[in-house]
This record gives structure tokens, C-alpha cells and sequence, in this order.
């Protein structure tokens, strides 16, 4: 039997060790790459063109759900997803019969999941697989747009909803002041409350209207209506000042995209 390359992208230098253990035991696998994030997973589908990923669903910057819709669906290798703790994601795999383990697995669980794609790989179901991911990400928000397609688009949620203990709070977008990541999890701030939402700043970016939020830094979305100064504090260094007083630094990366975004709004 041919080897199956798999690529591991997960951020976490334990869990890829734990993945190449868990593929160790099957001799016709061969490990042709890791990525550390998204943005690394892209580079190598598109250079290695490995059979099988095994992708971590909670990433900074690009999460799985992101390095899908990067590559397309028409191109994605067969995908075996590996979450922590998102519900949601476990709820969407199970609706559209996407393989996925939840972290820690045992070792009966990786082999069933690894065996269903050897399996769907050798029936040569990859026109399945992408109806299948595309779905996936239409549930997920996570929708490539369609070429030529000028329709309005009303995808942008109005309210979030956080669970704090046994309630669901509902918060409105509008009173969003600024949005902090903190590993897979983020900080809303709005006004003096912050409320803690169980989902990757890029997915969540992804989510928001780009009209009204802005990344100032690689950990930092803000809401543009707040902007109140910008503050010069060197050659090198700006700050932003919201209404509330709060004062965020810009990274040097997103000050271009920050002024013309303000330059546009103004």
C-alpha cells in the first residue's frame, strides 16, 4: 500500500508530538510536513499537496475553518478536524458527518477517525468531501463569497451570545468598544463589563462587519465609532485613545490599513 502523507497543523508543539505518536503505530503513514498556524497550513497544502490534514480548529490569526476557506474547498485535501472544546464546532461535524476529535483522545478513537479517511480516500470521494466543507462553512459563517455575486450580504451578527455560568448573555455588537484575545478565548469590552466568548479572534473577525471593526494588532479588534485620537507618541509608535479613554497600541503591520480605514470613514 502507498504511504498517505498527512500534514499535522495544530499550534501547539504537544499536541503535533501527541499527533505523530498517535500516527507512529500505523506503518503506511508518512508525516510530510507540521505547521504551527493557518497561515503556515495554506503554504504547505498548497507546496506539499498532502493526502490527509489533521487540523486544529482554534489557531490565532487563521483558524481551521479559515485555512479552508484560503484554499477552497475544491482544493482541500481529506480533513480529520481536532478541536479543544468548541461545542459549536462539535455540533456542526456531527450535522454535516465531518470527521473530528476532541482533545485529549484516546488511541481507539484517532484510529477510527484515521481509518474513515483512508477508507473515503480510496472510494475517491473528494466531490463529497468539498459539498461536504462547503456546507460546513456556510453553517459555520465561514462562507467563501461567491465570484460575481453583488447581493447585499446580512451574515453580520447583530448580538453575541456569552455564557456566563448557567445564563447566555446577549450583547449588542454596536456596544462593543474593543476585543482582546486571550489564547483560544477573547474579551469583549464593552464600556466598564468585559464578557469572555469561547472563540478564536480570527473567527470572530471573520463574523464581524468589517465596515465597523478594525485590527489594530495581532491580539486587538476595535470598533471604529470609538476611535476618539490617535496619539504619536514616537516616530514608530502609534496609539489609539477610545471614547472610554482606553488607549491601545497599533501594531506596525496594521497602521496603513488603520489610517485609511479612518481615512474612509471620515
Amino acid at each position: 500500500m502507498a504511504d498517505l502523507a498527512v500534514l499535522l497543523v495544530d499550534d501547539e508543539p504537544l499536541a503535533r508530538r501527541g499527533l505523530r505518536q498517535a500516527l507512529a503505530r500505523h506503518p503506511d503513514v508518512t508525516v510530510c510536513g507540521e505547521c504551527r498556524d493557518g497561515r503556515e497550513a495554506v503554504d504547505a497544502i498548497h507546496a506539499l499537496k498532502p493526502a490527509l490534514v489533521l487540523l486544529d480548529v482554534q489557531m490565532p490569526e487563521l483558524d481551521g475553518f479559515g485555512v479552508i476557506r484560503e484554499v477552497g474547498v475544491s482544493r482541500m485535501p481529506a480533513v480529520i478536524f481536532i478541536t479543544a472544546f468548541d461545542t459549536f464546532a462539535v455540533r456542526a461535524f456531527d450535522m454535516h458527518a465531518v470527521d473530528y476529535l476532541v482533545k485529549p483522545f484516546a488511541d481507539e478513537r484517532f484510529d477510527e477517525a484515521l481509518n474513515r479517511a483512508r477508507q473515503r480516500l480510496r472510494q475517491g470521494e473528494a466531490v463529497e468531501l468539498g459539498r461536504k466543507l462547503a456546507a460546513l462553512l456556510a453553517d459555520t459563517g465561514r462562507a467563501p463569497p461567491v465570484e460575481g455575486d453583488t447581493s447585499p450580504q446580512d451574515e453580520h451578527p447583530s448580538r453575541l451570545v456569552v455564557k456566563v455560568g448557567a445564563r447566555s448573555v446577549l450583547v449588542p455588537v454596536s456596544d462593543i468598544d474593543w476585543i482582546g484575545a486571550d489564547d483560544y478565548c477573547v474579551t469583549l469590552h464593552v464600556g466598564d463589563k468585559e464578557h469572555v466568548l469561547r472563540e478564536s479572534l480570527a473567527s470572530l473577525e471573520a463574523r464581524l462587519d468589517a465596515e465597523r471593526f478594525v485590527r489594530i494588532h495581532r491580539s486587538v479588534i476595535v470598533n471604529v465609532e470609538r476611535i476618539r485620537e490617535l496619539h504619536h507618541d514616537s516616530a514608530t509608535e502609534l496609539v489609539v485613545v477610545l471614547s472610554t479613554g482606553q488607549r491601545l497600541r497599533v501594531s506596525r503591520s496594521r497602521r496603513e490599513e488603520l489610517e485609511r480605514r479612518l481615512g474612509r470613514a471620515r
